[in-house]
C-alpha cells in the first residue's frame, strides 16, 4: 500500500534551501513511484470540497513581495481526471457535494515541495480543497480516500509543523535557535506522534503546549488530519524530515 505523507513546504525560497531540498528529493527516492499524486495544502480552504484542474494549467503563486523569479517557476505535471473521477465516488453524497474548479492550478503548498520531490513533473497531480478545519472532519475526508492507497495514489497533506509568521518578529530564540513556542510543541507532536496518540492529536489545540502561539490559526496544521486519517498506523508517524527554517519547525512524516 502506498504510504501516505505529511509534509513542511516552505515558502518559495525552499528551493535556495540545499538541505532541504536534498531531504525532498532522498525522500522522494526511497518511495516507489506513484501512479498519482493527491494534495491537501494549507492554502486552499473552500466548502464544499472541490477538486481543482484536472489538466496542465499555471500554477497559483499565492505569495507576495518575492523576487520575481520565484513567480516564474514552472511545473507541467499531467492532470489527473481519472484521480478526480474515483475521489468523485469516494466522496459524493447527498450530505457530501464535490464541486469542481477546472481553472484552479497548483498552489504553493503544493508545486513547491512537487518541483523538489519529483523535479520530471511526469506524474499525474490533484490538489483538493479543504472543506473545513476541524480536525475530526478533515480526520474522516482522509478515511474516504484511504482506498486510493491501494491504486498507486500517494496522498500528500501540505502544511508547516509550526507556523507563526507574525511571532517570529518577537522570537526568543538565540544563536539560530527556534523560539520556545516552537519547539515546544513540536516536541510534544513529535512524542504524541511516536505514541500513536490520536485523541491528543485531534484535541491539540488544548493538549499541546504554545498550541495557540505555534498555529494561531489551524490551516497548516490541518492537513496532518487528513494525511491521518489516510494513514493505517493508528496515529504513529515516523518523521523523515526534522529541525527548523527561520524558527518554524519543518517536521514531516510519512505514514504506513
Amino acid at each position: 500500500m502506498t504510504p501516505v505523507l505529511y509534509l513542511s513546504h516552505g515558502a518559495p525560497p525552499l528551493a535556495d534551501d540545499a538541505t532541504w531540498t536534498r531531504q525532498l528529493a532522498g525522500w522522494s527516492a526511497d518511495l516507489e513511484k506513484p501512479k498519482a499524486i493527491l494534495v491537501v495544502s494549507a492554502h486552499w480552504e473552500e466548502a464544499p470540497l472541490t477538486l481543482g484542474a484536472t489538466t496542465t494549467v499555471p500554477l497559483v503563486y499565492d505569495f507576495w513581495g518575492f523576487p520575481e523569479h520565484y513567480y516564474q517557476v514552472k511545473y507541467t505535471a499531467p492532470g489527473a481526471p481519472e484521480l478526480a473521477d474515483k475521489v468523485r465516488k469516494l466522496l459524493r453524497s447527498n450530505q457530501t457535494p464535490v464541486h469542481d474548479a477546472p481553472d484552479r492550478g497548483l498552489d504553493h503548498g503544493a508545486y513547491v515541495p512537487l518541483v523538489e520531490m519529483y523535479p520530471d513533473a511526469d506524474i499525474p497531480v490533484l490538489q483538493v480543497s479543504m472543506p473545513s478545519l476541524d480536525p475530526r472532519e478533515l480526520f474522516d475526508l482522509g478515511r474516504k480516500l484511504a482506498p486510493l492507497r491501494d491504486e498507486g495514489v500517494l496522498i500528500i497533506g501540505s502544511g508547516f509543523f509550526t507556523h507563526n509568521l507574525s511571532a517570529l518578529g518577537q522570537t526568543d530564540g538565540t544563536d539560530g535557535a527556534p523560539p520556545a513556542w516552537s519547539s515546544e510543541f513540536d516536541h510534544w507532536g513529535a512524542e504524541t506522534l511516536r505514541q500513536g496518540d490520536l485523541d491528543a492529536l485531534l484535541d491539540f489545540q488544548h493538549k499541546a503546549p504554545a498550541a495557540a502561539l505555534a498555529h494561531p490559526r489551524i490551516e497548516h496544521f490541518a492537513p496532518l488530519f487528513v494525511s491521518l486519517g489516510a494513514s493505517s498506523s493508528e496515529g504513529k508517524g515516523e518523521t523523515v524530515i526534522d529541525g527548523y527554517w527561520h524558527g518554524l519547525a519543518k517536521r514531516s512524516l510519512q505514514f504506513g
